[in-house]
């Protein structure tokens, strides 16, 4: 099944029962039981609940990967992989990862004895000089948040194969729709469905693939035995929101391209943080994994009365954080979605106090691009 007709109708398609078209909200917290231990399948809402499992299914499909697993949020997702490596352990991330990612591992699992490096995972020399002893996963996301870099996710596959390692992706700017990391090599793929995959900022979800049974087994330890599951209601929601994904991704695409090419023509615009411009240098293997650029730009402006100008401006476009809703979302990563990284690592990596993170969204374009132009009075 082609993925536009996969985002409609995989995983479970309608209920059998009743025949309804989507599958029903079971919103239940418990299931009899025939006899002691004789069930249907379902014991108990944190281990298994009926439409969970069908947008568990449907991300399983979309990503091509053995099983699903669907949380209370992206962070809950990302939380619950960690939660499978032990004391001692060492993470390599991605260095210019989403604040609450640094802040999760650096003020949390840190103080359970994780041990964990961030390095800019865009550079092979850079990954292998950071691999100890003790290392067991590589954690990438890309493109990154908020700066757009890139990680070929089939040359760091090479290198968690040589080294029996795991390969984490964190998918969420890219979707299945435009990237599927698990084809091209990575064991774990990970997605905050709050974004792209909902799409329309009315939810808070987090969605991890696995690729083979074992990860599986130890997935679902976790998700049960912490319980940061996704509700019925939400699971249902979820899957209403993918079943658009393949036709919003498309709009999300094109209109960035646009705003992208208008951005590079203004002189206020120091720089612009986004794959999809003629000016980037872009490897085809990194081409090829993606099938598109995705709706995500970054770009520092000149000063912080330009920044503000733009803030002011704002008539189509929300100030919020948050992202790949239908809606374009702006907002300033060093006092918002990044504020929980060290000034001086934001400023290392480049998150300047004048870097701007647009989501754009699916309107019409020229009024995404009037809401952006300081010209306008």
């Amino acid at each position: 099944m082609k993925f536009n007709s996969l985002v409609i109708h995989g995983g479970i398609d309608g209920d059998k029962t009743t025949g309804a078209v989507t599958v029903p909200i079971y919103q239940t917290s418990t299931y009899a039981q025939e006899a002691v231990g004789k069930h249907s399948g379902y014991e108990y809402s944190r281990t298994g609940n009926p439409t969970r499992e069908a947008v568990e299914k449907l991300i399983a499909d979309l990503e091509n990967g053995y099983r699903g697993f669907a949380f209370g949020s992206g962070m809950a997702a990302i939380s619950s992989i960690l939660m499978m490596f032990q004391a001692g352990d060492h993470i390599i991330f991605s260095d210019d990862v989403y604040g609450g990612t640094f802040r999760v591992v650096d003020k949390v699992f840190k103080n359970f004895g994780l041990e964990y490096s961030f390095v800019d995972t865009s550079e092979k020399a850079n990954i292998i000089h950071h691999i100890e002893d003790n290392t067991k996963a590589i954690y990438v996301e890309t493109p990154t948040n908020p700066l757009m870099k890139l990680t070929d996710i089939q040359e760091v596959a090479r290198i968690t194969k040589e080294r029996d390692l795991l390969l984490i992706v964190d998918n969420t700017f890219m979707s299945p729709y435009l990237q599927r990391p698990l084809d091209l090599g990575a064991d774990i793929v990970l997605h905050s469905a709050t974004k792209y995959l909902g799409g329309h900022s009315d939810l808070v979800a987090g969605l991890v693939v696995v690729k083979d049974e074992e990860l599986a087994t130890k997935m679902h330890f976790v998700q049960n035995a912490v319980g940061a599951i996704l509700g019925p209601f939400d699971s249902w929601l979820l899957m209403k929101g993918i079943k658009t994904l393949a036709i919003r991704m498309e709009r999300h695409c094109e209109n960035a391209k646009k705003v992208a090419q208008w951005l590079s023509e203004q002189t206020w615009v120091k720089k612009i943080y986004y794959p999809g411009l003629s000016t980037q240098k872009i490897t085809d293997s990194l081409r090829e994994q993606m099938k598109d650029f995705g709706g995500m730009i970054s770009f520092e402006v000149n000063d912080e009365a330009t920044l503000n100008k733009i803030l002011s401006n704002l008539k189509t476009i929300t100030l919020a954080e948050s992202l790949g809703g239908i809606e374009s979302l702006i907002s300033v990563p060093a006092k918002m979605t990044h504020a929980s990284i060290p000034a001086e690592i934001r400023a290392r990596l480049g998150v300047t106090d004048t870097l701007i993170r647009l989501s754009v969204g699916i309107e019409d374009v020229e009024d995404i691009i009037k809401d952006l132009d300081v010209s306008v009075k």
